[in-house]
C-alpha cells in the first residue's frame, strides 16, 4: 500500500502552497478559477480527497444546507429540489436532505438530527410545525427558509405562494361552468397541511360565490395517491352523482379518480367535472387532459436558493418571496 497522498503533495504537483490547495478546495475567491481547476485536476490525478472535518471544526461552518421534503416520490418536490440543487451548484455548498413523509412529528426528529450535523441554514417545506420544532430552528440562530407555503408567522423566511387562493381560483373556475355541487378529495386526517390550506380555500371561495358547503371526501392517509384516488371512486360510486365535480389535492389523485370514473362507464366532463392540482406531468398527457393549477416547483427551488445566497452574504432581503399560481384549463371541466 502506497502512502496516503497529502495536500502538500498536490501544492507541489501544481507549484502553489499548501494554504492555496486548502483555500482552493474550500472555494475561496481569493484563488483564481484557473488556478482551482488545475489544483482539482491535480487532487483526481493523484487520488487525494480533501478532508473538510478539519476546517468545520475550526471555522464552526459545515459547508451545507439541510433540506426537508414532505416526500422523495413526489415530481414536484423532486423539481423543487432539482432546481434548488442546479441553482447552488459550483457555491461550494452542499445539500443534506430528508424525508418528513408528510409527519410532523417526523420532521421534529429529522430536524434534531439535522441541526445535530451544524447546518449553516435550514430549508423546511412548509409552515407548519411542532411547538418543539419551532423552538430548536429559533435556539438555533442560523437561516430558516419555509418554502411551498406562505406561512402567516414564518420561522425566518419563505418562499412560495398560498394554497388556499390558488385553490379558490379552481372553485371559481368551476362555477363558471355551471357546478354548483362541489366535492374535495384529499385527506381528513390533518397531516397535509398544504392540503388542509386547499380544502379552505375552496370552501371559502364557495362561500363567497353562494355554492353549497364542499364536502371532503377522504381518500386515505397522506401521501393520497393515484391508487387513493381510485379507490375512492369505486368505493362511493353510488353517490357520486350527487356531485358536479371532484376537486382533487393533486392531480395523481385526479389522475385515478379519472381511471375510475372511465372504468365505471362516468363520463368525464359529462357526468361529473374534475380537477387536481400541481400541473405534474400526467395532467397534460391524460386522455382527457386534467384541469389544474401550475405551482412553478423548480422555480420556487430556484427562488430559495437566491434568498440563500443574499442571506449568506448579509444583504438586505423580503421576508416572503411569493411564486405566481395559475390556473391551467383542461379537458375534464
Amino acid at each position: 500500500m502506497g502512502a496516503r497522498i497529502t495536500m502538500r503533495d498536490v501544492a507541489e504537483a501544481v507549484g502553489v502552497s499548501p494554504m492555496t490547495v486548502s483555500r482552493a478546495f474550500r472555494e475561496d475567491r481569493a484563488v483564481s478559477v484557473e488556478t482551482r481547476n488545475r489544483i482539482r485536476q491535480a487532487a483526481d490525478r493523484l487520488g487525494y480527497v480533501y478532508d473538510s472535518s478539519a476546517t468545520a471544526f475550526r471555522t464552526q461552518k459545515s459547508g451545507f444546507v439541510a433540506v426537508t421534503l414532505p416526500s422523495l416520490n413526489n415530481a414536484n418536490f423532486a423539481e423543487t429540489y432539482r432546481g434548488l440543487s442546479n441553482a447552488i451548484e459550483g457555491s461550494g455548498m452542499q445539500l443534506l436532505l430528508g424525508a418528513t413523509n408528510y409527519r410532523v412529528e417526523k420532521e421534529e426528529d429529522l430536524v434534531r438530527q439535522l441541526l445535530a450535523r451544524n447546518p449553516e441554514a435550514l430549508v423546511m417545506t412548509g409552515g407548519h410545525h411542532t411547538e418543539a420544532t419551532r423552538d430548536l430552528v429559533a435556539a438555533r440562530g442560523i437561516p430558516v427558509i419555509e418554502m411551498w407555503d406562505l406561512p402567516d408567522a414564518p420561522l425566518g423566511h419563505a418562499v412560495g405562494f398560498s394554497n388556499a387562493d390558488a385553490m379558490g381560483r379552481v372553485v371559481g373556475h368551476l362555477a363558471t361552468k355551471g357546478c354548483r355541487q362541489l366535492a374535495f378529495v384529499g385527506t381528513t386526517d390533518g397531516t397535509d397541511s398544504r392540503g388542509s390550506e386547499r380544502l379552505r380555500g375552496a370552501r371559502i371561495t364557495a362561500e363567497r360565490l353562494g355554492l353549497p358547503v364542499i364536502r371532503c371526501l377522504d381518500a386515505g392517509p397522506a401521501p393520497v395517491s393515484m391508487r387513493h384516488g381510485a379507490e375512492l371512486v369505486e368505493r362511493l360510486a353510488g353517490e357520486l352523482a350527487a356531485y358536479d365535480a371532484l376537486i382533487c389535492v393533486s392531480d395523481p389523485v385526479a389522475f385515478g379518480v379519472l381511471s375510475a370514473c372511465r372504468r365505471l362507464g362516468m363520463a368525464v366532463p359529462g357526468d361529473i367535472a374534475l380537477t387536481g392540482f400541481g400541473a405534474f406531468e400526467v395532467s397534460a398527457v391524460s386522455d382527457p387532459r386534467i384541469t389544474t393549477v401550475s405551482v412553478e416547483a423548480r422555480r420556487i427551488g430556484e427562488e430559495v436558493a437566491r434568498l440563500l445566497d443574499a442571506l449568506f452574504a448579509g444583504e438586505a432581503v423580503p421576508q416572503q418571496v411569493e411564486v405566481e399560481t395559475k390556473l391551467v384549463p383542461g379537458e375534464t371541466t
